[in-house]
């Protein structure tokens, strides 16, 4: 990462040393300034986990206890498999024989289509620009 900021020239340490003590010398001055500037956004997120606080409260309240969980549902009501086939004589046709009949309806919302755009051709780039 380093080799790719180098510049052809030699390297000036004292400039970039200067570079950086400027950087601290803004993060110190801004520290200082933020909570004049931007001190209230903190009592205004105070305010909001207190009436966050007293919402839960509220709804804790009004539940009733005496209410049981409620079961799960099924997997069997909304999950609809039908009988598999007779196994293939073969052990070719194995590898995928339950997927190869339409009946059986394994892909739930249809074939996958895959686009034939290119972004590339969109923004009108060649198409070796991206490797």
């Amino acid at each position: 990462m380093a080799d790719s900021q180098r510049t052809s020239g030699p390297i000036n340490f004292v400039h970039q040393d200067e570079i950086w003590k400027a950087h601290v010398k803004v993060e110190k001055d801004s520290a200082k300034v933020w909570p004049k500037k931007w001190g209230f956004l903190t009592e205004v997120y105070k305010e909001y986990k207190r009436e966050s606080e007293n919402l839960k409260e509220a709804v804790r309240v009004e539940l009733p206890h005496d209410r049981a969980a409620r079961p799960p549902t099924p997997p069997e009501k909304y999950i609809h498999v039908g009988p598999s086939p007779p196994l293939p004589q073969t052990t070719q046709a194995l590898i995928g024989w339950r997927s190869g009949h339409a009946y059986l309806q394994l892909e739930k919302y249809d074939m996958v289509n895959h686009g034939r755009r290119s972004f590339l051709k969109e923004l009108g780039w060649p198409p070796d620009a991206c490797s």
